[in-house]
């Protein structure tokens, strides 16, 4: 069984194993930690236990989605964006990845959101796939957006409606 939720600080140390083992040009644009030793999961500003939910599993922690705002404006409180999802490896196809989505979605539709967005790298097929299979369709693509790895990557955005348009 899986439960889900809202993190707290106590989870630090289980959530920077799992993004040190998940993090990889296949499912971030941004560089890893210089020193991964001295990195911490919350920094006290863009990563804290605000909007984070946890997936737990056989009572560990299994994984994480960040839930917050599309953007800082008032004009689009109604959307709610994905700001990250990871997976323990030793977890993955056990149903966590869905687990939280559905999860990150249920808290957005009670917070009184319209949609949920979110953005991928056009190669993150496995993401990408699973997304869909959350009722998540493809709006938008920024072609050739990111150099990753020696090669060119998408930035596919992608959106879930909780109301009728």
């Amino acid at each position: 069984m899986i439960e889900v939720r809202q993190a707290t600080l106590e989870d630090e140390p289980e959530l920077r194993r799992i993004d040190l083992a998940t993090w990889s040009p296949l499912s971030s644009p941004a560089d890893p930690p210089e020193n991964p030793d001295e990195w911490r999961f919350f920094d006290g500003e863009r990563r804290t236990p605000d909007g984070l939910l946890v997936a737990v599993r056989d009572g560990r922690i299994a994984g994480w989605v960040k839930l917050g705002p599309a953007t800082p404006l008032p004009s689009s409180n109604h959307v709610k964006m994905i700001n990250g999802l990871a997976v323990d490896p030793e977890q993955q196809g056990a149903g966590v990845g869905r687990a939280l989505i559905e999860a990150a979605v249920a808290r957005a539709r009670a917070l009184g959101a319209r949609k949920v967005s979110l953005r991928v790298l056009g190669h993150n097929e496995t993401a990408r796939r699973l997304y869909e299979r959350c009722g998540f369709v493809v709006e938008g693509v920024l072609k050739d957006e990111f150099y990753l790895a020696g090669r060119y990557a998408d930035d596919v955005f992608m959106a879930r409606y909780l109301t009728e348009r």
